[in-house]
């Protein structure tokens, strides 16, 4: 994992920098950065109001009483998004782009889904385990069926 990130960490700037040199001898300097200065505007913008919507959602999911799981990594796709984006380079910003559209932005949380459920650990109940506490179907998640939980044994209350 760490060469990979190192590889990563090497190899973007330097096909940033590729890109931005041949972009910069074929429309000049001056439009080249202001490409990039533009791109990081619209994208900043773009990634706060697509931020502030998500808030809104994972707020109303709260509300709802549910775990507003999706809306959650909507949000952090769309923080690496606005990262990506006002980093300069067009590599960077493409990506960035790439994660402000939300059916790529559905398509890449499904597969990171898929990637962390291919990972999750298998608990299996101990003695420590809550009444009602077994593995769920496919054995990835514990499911607590206990409605109810047994009063301690002394006579404090909190």
């Amino acid at each position: 994992m760490f060469l990979y990130l190192l590889i990563l960490f090497a190899a973007v700037p330097v096909v940033e920098l590729a890109l931005l040199i041949r972009i910069g001898r074929a429309i000049s300097v001056g439009p080249t950065i202001a490409l990039v200065l533009l791109t990081g505007m619209v994208g900043a913008a773009l990634a706060r109001h697509q931020g502030v919507r998500t808030l809104a959602r994972i707020q109303a999911e709260l509300a709802g009483g549910r775990m507003p799981t999706g809306p959650m990594v909507d949000g952090l796709l769309i923080l690496v998004a606005g990262l990506l984006l006002i980093t300069p380079g067009i590599l960077t910003d493409a990506v960035g782009f790439a994660l402000l559209i939300p059916p790529a932005r559905r398509l890449i949380r499904r597969r990171l889904a898929d990637y962390f459920a291919r990972r999750v650990t298998i608990i299996h109940p101990g003695p420590f385990t809550p009444p009602g506490a077994a593995p769920h179907g496919d054995g990835r998640f514990i499911d607590v069926e206990a409605t109810e939980i047994p009063p301690p044994d002394d006579d404090r209350t909190e």
